[in-house]
Parts: C-alpha cells; sequence; structure tokens
C-alpha cells in the first residue's frame, strides 16, 4: 500500500459534519512506520483539528520525531495542501526537502517538498 493509500483509508473516517470537507493524512518515517490522521470538526468552530496534526501526534505518540514523506487527500477536484499552520507543523519534523504527495477526491495529484510549500520557515536555527 502507498502513502496515499494510507491517507485514503484514513480520510473515510474523519468527522467532518459541518463541511463534509474530509481530510486524510499519512506521514512516513525514516524506520519506515505509517502514522495517519483525519480532520476533526467541532461545532465551537474554528476548534476542530486538521488531519497532518493528527498524523504528527500519531507519530510523535508513537515514539517518533522525523517525517521522510508525506500524503494528503481532500474532497475538493484539485489537490489538497496542507493549511499554513500544518505546513508549520510539518516542517518541525520535516527537512524541506520531503516531498508531499496531494491528492483530489479525482485522484489527481501534485507533489512538492515541504520547503516549496513553505519558504522561509520558521525554525529553531532563529532561537540561537
Amino acid at each position: 500500500m502507498s502513502l496515499i493509500d494510507d491517507a485514503k483509508a484514513a480520510q473515510g473516517k474523519a468527522y467532518a459534519p459541518y463541511s463534509n470537507f474530509k481530510v486524510g493524512a499519512a506521514v512516513k518515517t525514516p524506520s519506515g512506520a505509517v502514522f495517519a490522521g483525519v480532520n476533526v470538526e467541532n461545532a465551537a468552530y474554528p476548534e476542530g483539528t486538521c488531519a497532518e496534526a493528527g498524523a504528527i501526534a500519531a507519530m510523535v505518540l508513537g515514539g517518533e520525531k522525523e517525517i521522510v514523506e508525506v500524503a494528503v487527500i481532500g474532497s475538493s477536484d484539485e489537490p489538497t495542501p496542507p493549511c499554513g499552520g500544518c505546513r508549520q507543523k510539518l516542517r518541525e519534523f520535516a527537512a524541506p526537502d520531503v516531498p508531499v504527495t496531494m491528492m483530489s477526491r479525482t485522484g489527481k495529484t501534485l507533489t512538492l517538498t515541504v520547503g516549496e510549500l513553505l519558504p522561509g520557515a520558521f525554525t529553531t536555527d532563529f532561537m540561537d
């Protein structure tokens, strides 16, 4: 199963009763482990969580702290990119050259790197 297949399998479990915009995400670590997440909406908008954040939380809970590949699928006709906040969250654990494959509900894909999605990212280098 590919990483985009893992994201697609997760997407079916998303909780999006308000927008009906279901998102699934999956991240792969250097060990080959895969962690998935879904968006979870909340009536007290914007208190929901994003699929990418859920996948990252599952990865950290699983004892891993590095991402080598990302996949995201959404309910749109175009490939669904991570939101701005999730781009920063991904960059916390992924190098700029890590590929992010985005897929639409129709199967259209687009792959960009974390660096292309978030140029000029804020990193710990600024904290020295």
